[in-house]
């Protein structure tokens, strides 16, 4: 077995469905994600490359479906736009049947309604619980991009799904927190 063999056996064995969950949600397509992580996969052991261990492999796997999902969409994005020009609306049964998506939950279609790179970002930093600086790698983005994207797309998702609007942006994350009133 190559010297990379028990890394991508590891990724396969421990993480395969951490990583296809995470392509799920990243594209908004689960018909495709675990494709979309096969080919990950491909393109991070294709190469030689060498990595210190299964952590980094999986975070530079990661990267790369971030990457792809960002380019996936917005091929999605072009070809809607060349299917409006000609007048063939997304709902057409003659359009096929990527475009006839049912049974969405109202999540997966808000996150669908976002830009492929809001959604990365977004699905990075509040589904995966990564930091924007992580985040930022992650994607290769600076900082203030990802701030920027998860902002635009926190907002249209508050919008998609019905929440109030939150002046200065959209609504943080809500926590719950005791309150004691002390006597004076």
């Amino acid at each position: 077995m190559r010297r990379w063999g028990p890394q991508l056996e590891e990724l396969m064995t421990r993480r395969y469905g951490s990583l296809v969950a995470f392509a799920r949600m990243a594209t908004g397509d689960p018909a495709n994600a675990e494709d979309l992580v096969q080919d990950a996969l491909v393109e991070t052991f294709s190469r030689r490359r060498s990595f210190a261990d299964a952590g980094a492999a999986e975070a530079y796997t990661r990267r790369v479906i971030a990457s792809r999902a960002i380019d996936r969409g917005r091929r999605r994005l072009t070809e809607r736009k060349a299917l409006r020009r000609i007048g063939v609306a997304e709902d057409d049964t003659g359009a096929g049947p990527a475009v006839l998506v049912e049974h969405r939950t109202d999540v997966a279609r808000a996150l669908a309604a976002l830009t492929p790179r809001e959604r990365v970002c977004v699905v990075l930093r509040y589904l995966e619980h990564l930091s924007v600086e992580e985040t930022a790698d992650a994607v290769g983005l600076a900082t203030g991009s990802v701030k920027r994207y998860v902002h635009d797309g926190l907002a249209k998702l508050a919008v998609a799904l019905g929440e109030p609007p939150h002046e200065g942006g959209p609504v943080p994350p809500r926590e719950s927190a005791w309150v004691v009133r002390r006597e004076a």
